[in-house]
């Protein structure tokens, strides 16, 4: 099946936007029941208009698939198509897919089997078509390539009339400015590049969004301009290789990150998030990336993947880099920002792991107890070198990941925060629907109860517990926002790049990349808040409470219901009735009704030795 713009006169293909006339797409036509319909059927099913439709879209995968899905969303929308996310209501169903590991494919394997026993017109996006074209499940499908999303429309229109089209050949970037549809208003994912400069032995995502091609850097700082005017208040960069970027148009990293910088609001209300990296390509610039991270602007957060503690694992895995340059990126990061927190990946059984690799690897785990590590099976890719190299037992990939995945969660990285008065950028709803979740400068998720209406702000919260996946906060006060859509002009270079632009930042760095002069610790263990001043170690709202019998138990009762929503917040479970604070058991009413009985009691005796003291008189 050809693509639609190898069917186009000339070459080169359409240009962004660019709508075809119906007779200049190559299709597969359907073959049609040759019995005419009912006149019934004619009158109740007349012809819909095209961009009328409801589409319903499913992301697999990474931040970048996610882009690409609101990207799509976005034109589809503009054109006049409703978007859902259920399925039921979709007229055509848009299954945007993630080629990493056998699972994601697995998942959208099934989902086009229902979509075809529902039969609903289907299009395939992302990385799976792209990287195995040839598959199977995608027979009489329609598909749009990674670097064609610029084109759904079209697709979507041709399907809708019972074609089969395709587009997968590699052309010019998409643009930066298409509609978009946001999954969250407050969070912008940008991607800076597509594919890579590695060749890792395992990996089918550089078979789908190949050779790096890097976005300029001023068509990035345009896109940013404009998202912090739509009152975005994260950035995220995505990329499949983030420290690679501009090594193939003659920038780096660092000048991107520091013209991007250049753009936030000076009052911390809009962050930005860099995305995963791999250690090859920033052992060179660690020390100005060091000074992006400690900008109050930026979380102090990086995403380095290690993927095994065994140099002889990481050469088979050809991933360019040795353990000992991963403790450098790691050591450094941790040396020149304060409160830096890193994320890592793992992948237990790769072919050839021997025991003694693996235990490098769980070394490796517990000396840094990182506080995030996302640990996976080997999947063997088809195509990829690894497929064919000898595997290692199902039993034993098992049985590694078990055991690391139990080192890991025995670490308690969040047991020093309680007590600590930290700000806050809240985003979004919690899976239990009653908690939001905000951000610490470190990246961090704070889990706290306040109105939906400050979503999208900054907030001064006090930390009242820490679980493992997150922690608890209490909010003091919520921070105003200036205009983010005033002019340049009036916000100087020197404003822009202040370290200390307001009195809540938490971290103040120099552009040198020298430790930062105050963390998250400011003026001395106290955090200003406007006439008054909070310490640490004292709140307020907890001095009244503790004066209070009544108060205190029911705070104590919230503590210990926060555990149980902590956890079950990381396992994505939403059942209120299981956890909700309001929901007492047997033991808890017990305590209320005697705390109750016993007031009730000694306001009796009270009046009771005041009716004798009147007989008395």
């Amino acid at each position: 099946m050809e693509d639609i713009e190898d069917l186009l006169v000339g070459s080169g293909g359409a240009p962004p936007g660019f709508r075809l006339p119906l007779n200049a797409v190559g299709v597969n036509p359907r073959k049609k029941n040759k019995a005419k319909p009912s006149k019934v059927s004619q009158m109740n099913d007349p012809p819909k208009i095209p961009g009328t439709q409801t589409i319903y879209v499913k992301t697999f995968g990474c931040s970048h698939n996610q882009s690409d899905s609101e990207y799509m969303a976005g034109q589809l929308s503009a054109f006049g198509y409703a978007i859902s996310d259920n399925p039921e209501e979709g007229d055509l169903w848009l299954i945007n897919t993630c080629t990493v590991k056998n699972p994601s494919q697995s998942a959208m394997n099934t989902l086009i089997t229902k979509c075809k026993s529902a039969k609903k017109p289907l299009v395939v996006a992302g990385c799976v078509p792209q990287g195995s074209r040839d598959l199977k499940e995608l027979e009489g499908v329609s598909i749009v390539g990674v670097q064609q999303i610029d084109r759904v429309v079209e697709v979507v229109e041709e399907t809708l009339k019972g074609h089969e089209v395709r587009l997968l050949n590699r052309k010019t970037l998409p643009a930066l400015d298409l509609p978009k549809v946001r999954k969250n208003k407050f969070v912008e994912i940008l991607p800076i590049n597509v594919g890579c400069l590695g060749a890792c032995t395992y990996c089918k995502t550089k078979h789908a969004r190949g050779h790096l091609g890097s976005y300029t850097v001023d068509s990035l700082v345009e896109r940013v301009k404009t998202v912090i005017a739509d009152g975005v208040r994260e950035i995220w960069l995505s990329s499949e290789d983030t420290g690679a970027y501009g090594r193939d148009i003659g920038v780096n990293l660092p000048v991107l990150l520091n013209a991007i910088v250049a753009e936030l609001p000076p009052d911390g209300s809009t962050m930005l998030r860099i995305g995963m990296t791999n250690p090859p390509f920033i052992l060179e610039h660690l020390k100005e990336i060091a000074a992006v991270l400690c900008h109050p602007c930026v979380y102090s957060f990086l995403h380095v993947p290690v993927q095994s503690g065994s140099d002889a694992v990481l050469t088979a895995m050809n991933r360019e880099y040795t353990v000992s340059e991963f403790r450098t990126v790691v050591d450094t990061l941790t040396e020149l920002v304060p409160g830096m927190q890193i994320a890592t990946d793992i992948i237990c059984g790769f072919p050839g792991e021997t025991d003694e690799d693996f235990s490098q690897t769980v070394n490796l785990i517990k000396e840094y107890k990182f506080s995030q590590v996302h640990i996976s099976q080997f999947y063997p890719r088809p195509g990829t070198p690894a497929a064919r190299m000898k595997k290692v037992p199902s039993t034993i990939v098992k049985n590694r990941s078990r055991e690391l995945t139990s080192v890991f969660e025995a670490f308690t990285p969040y047991n020093g925060m309680e007590g600590k008065v930290e700000r806050i950028w809240i985003t979004e709803i919690a899976t239990d629907g009653i908690h939001l979740v905000g951000h610490t400068k470190g990246y961090v998720q704070v889990l706290i109860v306040a109105p939906e209406t400050i979503l999208g702000t900054s907030a001064i919260v006090k930390i009242t517990s820490v679980g493992r996946w997150s922690v608890f906060g209490e909010v003091l006060e919520t921070l105003p926002q200036v205009n983010v859509k005033m002019a340049p002009s009036k916000v100087s270079n020197q404003e822009k790049h202040s370290p200390c632009s307001n009195q809540y930042d938490s971290c103040a760095c120099s552009q040198e990349p020298e430790p930062c002069s105050c963390g998250p610790d400011i003026c001395g263990g106290q955090i200003k808040l406007d006439k008054c001043t909070v310490s640490k170690n004292d709140s307020p709202m907890e001095n009244r409470a503790s004066k209070n019998p009544i108060h205190w138990f029911v705070r104590k009762r919230r503590n210990h219901a926060q555990k149980k929503v902590e956890n079950d917040i990381a396992l994505g479970l939403e059942n209120e009735q299981d956890w909700a604070p309001g929901s007492w058991g047997f033991v808890d009413r017990a305590l209320l009704v005697g705390i109750f009985v016993s007031f009730l009691m000694i306001v009796a005796v009270i009046m009771h030795l005041e009716f004798r003291t009147l007989l008395s008189k």
